[in-house]
């Protein structure tokens, strides 16, 4: 169970993390973008990558822009409802020559 604040990264040593919200401290609807970086045994970082999830408001229109493949197929579709928690895992991240001993994981306050 984490709290994130914008640009605070939560470290740890296991590779799936529960965002946690509440009704009190919810993240506002629209889009919010989480940033992995792994650090492997030898102290080397990861390129970063991102997921953005949108939190959707279910009385009023939320802008959301999707990835589709040529055919119109969404390839990704990260959505949570308002309050609610979801979890994030790096699980297939990977060192080809090492282990990866962190998961630096980031939300960008854009």
């Amino acid at each position: 169970m984490a709290t994130f604040k914008p640009n605070v990264p939560v470290v740890q040593q296991d590779p799936v993390v529960s965002v946690d919200v509440s009704a009190a401290s919810p993240l506002p609807v629209g889009k919010h973008t989480f940033i992995l970086t792994v650090v492997d045994d030898s102290g080397n970082e990861s390129d970063k990558v991102s997921i953005d999830i949108i939190v959707q408001d279910t009385d009023r229109p939320t802008a959301v822009l999707d990835l589709v493949d040529k055919s119109g197929n969404i390839i990704t579709t990260p959505i949570v409802a308002p309050g609610a928690s979801f979890i994030l895992s790096a699980a297939r991240s990977q060192d080809a020559t090492g282990k990866i001993k962190e998961y630096r994981f980031t939300m960008d306050p854009a």
